[in-house]
């Protein structure tokens, strides 16, 4: 329909709902942000977490290799 022919409320209700899809666009792009941020922080905190089961177990071997040395070399 032209515009010549709309009615004012109906231009004024297309507008109310061109703002609310642009609304509605913008708290989609936000979610979206907001859940790469979680997941970008969500795979700094694994790798964090592998690293700290890399440096306990390597601690626990070297303490059971020292006490083996220990008690083999105990007089």
């Amino acid at each position: 329909m032209p515009p010549e022919q709309r009615e004012p409320d109906t231009e004024q209700r297309l507008d109310a709902e061109q703002r609310l899809d642009s609304e509605q666009r913008l708290d989609a792009e936000r979610d979206l942000d907001s859940e790469r941020r979680r997941l970008v922080e969500e795979k700094k905190n694994e790798r964090y977490v592998w690293w700290y089961l890399a440096y306990f177990l390597f601690g626990i071997h070297l303490v059971a290799f020292v006490m083996i040395y220990a008690v083999m070399h105990a007089k």
